[in-house]
């Protein structure tokens, strides 16, 4: 594996994970919205990751010579857990008839799961500027070797 793909590796991480930052922010600033475009409350959404190649773990191990392309996002989906329902018959969102009237239904983003991703989508970005840096570290000393 050359320094240049794991320069690729590392930099199409940095880009999944910047996606993975953005749509949590996403969560953490609508987490009171009460109306979208598409109806009802806001959802909240997660980033899906995928290999950049197709090939499987066990068939990467099994060929030396298969080269590693990086991470990417494969898709964004909404959280399919309901929506917290809060008694608040003055809300002009609120139901306003059946079983349910008076209730607002509100978004299902909970603040401390967003955190504690945001803590771990963090971590994944440093980790990647970690290996970022040291393969430009080592770059740069395999030139200084001809120097003498």
């Amino acid at each position: 594996m050359s320094i240049f793909n794991t320069m690729k590796v590392s930099a199409s991480g940095l880009a999944a994970e910047r996606v993975r930052m953005d749509l949590i922010a996403d969560n953490i600033a609508n987490v009171e919205t009460t109306r979208t475009a598409q109806g009802g409350p806001y959802k909240r959404k997660m980033a899906v990751f995928a290999t950049k190649n197709n090939t499987s773990f066990s068939q990467m191990l099994k060929n030396e010579n298969s080269r590693l392309q990086g991470v990417k996002v494969s898709k964004i989906v909404e959280d399919k857990s309901p929506s917290k329902l809060v008694y608040d018959p003055n809300h002009p969102d609120a139901f306003t008839e059946g079983e349910l009237e008076g209730y607002l239904a509100l978004p299902n983003v909970d603040i401390v799961k967003e955190m504690v991703d945001m803590i771990g989508a963090s971590r994944a970005y440093e980790a990647n500027v970690t290996v970022l840096n040291g393969a430009k570290t080592m770059a740069t000393k395999a030139l200084e070797i001809g120097r003498g």
